[in-house]
C-alpha cells in the first residue's frame, strides 16, 4: 500500500518524466488558485539533476514543495473498475478488498492506488486502479536517487491524457506513444458516456504489423462483448502527434478497414499541470511511492535542513573570529602606534610638566605676596571702632586666623565685622570662600567688661 499525502497545499510542484533521451523538468507554482507553469528544464540522461532543481531547501519549511515523478506506462497495470458512490475512506477500503481480484501479483508484491473517471452511471463511481510490482518501483526510485531527485509521489501520466480528451460519442480512443514511449498506445473504450476498459495495443516494428494490431483490437473487442458494455461498433479515434499520426493511422486504417479520427494529443506541460493539480488535490488518496521511501526520504531532508543550519552557524561563528582578530589585529596595531607616540612624547610631556609645577610655585608665590597685603586692608578698612587685632595670622597660604578683644557693648559690631569680611569683594571677585573656615568664637574674660574673639577665614583661590 501507498502513503497518503498531507493537507498542506504545496506551494509549487514539480513533475519529473524520465525518457530515453533525458529528463523533463516542469515547476508550477500555486498562483490565483491554481497551478501555473513557471519554468521547463530539459537534462540530459545518465547525469545526476542539479542540485537547484531536484533538491530541497529550507524555504520548503514554510513553502511545501511537492516533487513528482512520472511511472511509464508499460511497467504498470490498469483496471477500471464500477464501485458504488461513497466518501473517499469507504471507496479506499473497498478497493482495498477487491484487490486480490484485480491484481495479477499477490497483494503483498504490489503498491496500487486508484484515479476517479468522470460519467459514471447513477449511484455509481468508475475508477481506474494503478497497480505496479513493488521490485518495479523500487528500481524506478533508485534511478530518481541515482539522479538526485527524491519524489513525494509517483504518478502516471496518462490518466490525465484520459481526462484531458474530450468525450463525445461512443468508441474507442487509442493514444498513440503515450508520453514518449514509441510503439506502444494505450486503448480507451468509453460507452455510455463511461469508461468501460483500458487495454495496451503494441506496434511491432517488424513483421506483420497490421495483422498483430487487428488481433490486439479484436480481443479487447470481444472481452467487452463478453462483458455486456459493447452494444455497438465502436468509433475508432486516434491521439496523436503529426509523426506518430504518420506511423500509426495507416496501420489501423487497414487493420479495422475503418475511418480513424486523428485528434491532436494535449501537449505535455498540459498533461503536467493536470498531474500536479490532481496530486496536490489527492488528500486520503493512497500514493504508489511507498512509506517506508517516503519516510527515509523525509528524514534525509530533516537531516539536510540541520546539517546545512549547523553549517551555516558554524560559517558564522569563524567569520566572527576571523573578524574578531581581524579588529583585534588593527586596534593593536593602532595601540603600538599610539604607544609609540607616547614614548616620542614622554621627555617632552615631563619637561612641560615641570615647567608648569615651577610657573604654578612661582604664580602661588605671586599671589600670596599680594593676598596677605589684601587680606590686611580688608581687616583694617572693616575693623570696627573699640575692637582689638591682638593677632593676624595668615598660614598654609590660604588660611587667615584673628583674634582679638572688645568690650561687651561690642560684640554685635565684631560678629558684624565677620559676616562682612566673609562676603568682602576684590576686582569683582569674593576674598574668602563663605563655606570654608571656622565660625565667629567669643569668650568672656573674668574679672573684666571685655570679650575675646576669634574666627578662621579661607581664600577663596582656585586650587591647581
Amino acid at each position: 500500500m501507498g502513503t497518503r499525502l498531507t493537507k498542506t497545499r504545496p506551494h509549487d510542484c514539480q513533475v519529473l518524466a524520465s525518457g530515453p533521451d533525458g529528463y523533463r523538468l516542469w515547476r508550477f507554482v500555486a498562483r490565483s488558485g491554481g497551478l501555473q507553469l513557471d519554468r521547463t528544464d530539459r537534462l540530459p540522461a545518465g547525469q545526476p539533476l542539479p542540485r537547484s532543481l531536484a533538491a530541497k531547501d529550507w524555504r520548503c519549511l514554510w513553502q511545501p514543495r511537492l516533487h513528482i515523478a512520472w511511472l511509464h506506462p508499460d511497467r504498470v497495470f490498469l483496471r477500471v473498475a464500477q464501485f458504488p458512490a461513497a466518501d473517499p475512506a469507504e471507496t479506499r477500503a473497498m478497493v482495498e478488498l477487491q484487490l486480490e481480484r484485480l491484481s495479477p501479483l499477490p497483494v503483498a508484491q504490489i503498491v496500487w492506488t486508484y484515479y476517479p473517471m468522470p460519467g459514471a452511471p447513477a449511484g455509481q463511481q468508475t475508477l481506474v486502479v494503478v497497480i505496479v510490482a513493488r521490485e518495479t518501483v523500487e528500481a524506478f526510485l533508485g534511478q530518481l536517487e541515482t539522479s538526485g531527485f527524491l519524489p513525494d509521489r509517483l504518478e502516471l501520466g496518462v490518466l490525465d491524457q484520459l481526462a484531458a480528451v474530450p468525450i463525445q460519442a461512443d468508441g474507442a480512443w487509442i493514444h498513440a506513444d503515450v508520453l514518449g514511449q514509441p510503439g506502444l498506445a494505450l486503448v480507451a473504450w468509453w460507452y455510455g458516456g463511461t469508461l468501460r476498459n483500458l487495454s495496451f495495443l503494441q506496434l511491432p516494428r517488424n513483421g506483420d504489423r497490421v495483422g498483430t494490431v487487428r488481433s490486439q483490437l479484436l480481443q479487447a473487442a470481444w472481452a467487452g462483448e463478453l462483458d455486456g458494455w459493447l452494444t455497438s461498433p465502436p468509433t475508432w479515434h486516434l491521439v496523436a502527434g503529426p509523426v506518430s499520426a504518420a506511423e500509426w493511422e495507416p496501420v489501423l486504417r487497414e487493420a479495422l478497414q475503418s475511418d480513424i479520427d486523428v485528434q491532436p494529443p494535449p501537449p505535455p506541460e498540459e498533461l503536467a499541470r493536470r498531474t500536479a493539480q490532481r496530486a496536490a488535490e489527492a488528500n486520503g488518496l493512497p500514493s504508489l511511492l511507498p512509506q517506508e521511501h517516503a519516510t527515509r526520504y523525509r528524514q534525509q531532508f530533516v537531516d539536510r535542513i540541520w546539517m546545512t543550519g549547523l553549517t551555516a552557524v558554524v560559517g558564522v561563528y569563524l567569520l566572527g573570529v576571523i573578524v574578531y582578530f581581524a579588529a583585534l589585529g588593527v586596534l593593536q596595531f593602532q595601540l603600538d602606534r599610539v604607544q609609540a607616540r607616547i614614548e616620542t612624547l614622554a621627555p617632552q610631556y615631563t619637561n612641560a610638566a615641570q615647567l608648569k609645577a615651577r610657573l604654578q610655585v612661582l604664580q602661588d608665590r605671586q599671589d600670596l605676596r599680594f593676598a596677605a597685603l589684601d587680606c590686611y586692608k580688608l581687616v583694617a578698612e572693616l575693623l570696627p571702632e573699640g575692637a582689638t587685632l591682638q593677632s593676624f595670622d595668615f598660614a598654609d597660604g590660604r588660611r587667615l586666623t584673628l583674634n582679638g578683644t572688645c568690650p561687651e557693648d561690642r560684640v554685635m559690631a565684631v560678629i558684624e565685622f565677620s559676616s562682612a569680611l566673609r562676603k568682602a569683594q576684590l576686582r569683582g571677585r569674593p576674598v574668602f570662600d563663605p563655606q570654608k573656615g571656622e565660625p565667629f568664637t567669643q569668650r568672656r574674660t573674668p574679672g573684666a567688661n571685655t570679650v575675646s574673639w576669634n574666627f578662621t577665614l579661607e581664600l577663596s583661590r582656585p586650587e591647581d
